[in-house]
């Protein structure tokens, strides 16, 4: 065999082992995007069931609002909904409040995103947010942040109630 010869097999060879080596990592990449999309999906069950669990005994503690299922574009979650008449000086109006607790859709930057909205009487009061890398999720984190949220927004309904 000549020299060329054996160069050219050993490029063929080298070229070769380069493209398994490249499909072997898209592979590896698929795979992970795969199970952090499972992760995410684990997560966000977990904390909306955590979610509607809160705003239910929010709504028991505060009668008039009405429960919703968050659903969609917008994330997973619950919240809490209400309408209230008043009547000042012979005119009448309505005053909406609403809280919102969410788990938003996974996306490019493969985080957890949890976020919570706030309106007592058509004034939004209430904006909060924590994410963290799927892969480093500390669910205890994300509980203790829906429950210390809800019981920032009862503490504000509450006041401006009176």
């Amino acid at each position: 065999m000549s020299e060329f010869e054996d160069r050219l097999k050993k490029a063929v060879a080298r070229g070769a082992s380069r493209a398994e080596s490249l499909q072997s990592a898209e592979e590896r990449k698929r795979q992970e995007a795969e199970e952090l999309k499972r992760l995410h999906t684990k997560f966000r069950l977990e904390l909306s069931d955590h979610i509607e669990q809160v705003i239910r005994r929010l709504i028991d503690m505060f009668p008039g609002f009405r429960h919703q299922s968050v659903f969609g574009d917008a994330g997973w979650g619950s919240a809490c909904v209400r309408d209230d008449l008043v009547i000042e000086k012979g005119n009448r109006s309505n005053k909406y409040s609403r809280f919102e607790i969410v788990v938003r859709p996974v996306n490019e930057f493969n985080v957890l995103d949890l976020q919570a909205k706030g309106t007592i009487a058509d004034r939004e009061l209430m904006s909060r947010s924590l994410y963290q890398p799927i892969a480093q999720v500390d669910m205890t984190r994300f509980r203790q942040a829906v429950d210390d949220w809800a019981v920032a927004y009862a503490e504000l309904y509450a006041m401006k109630r009176a």
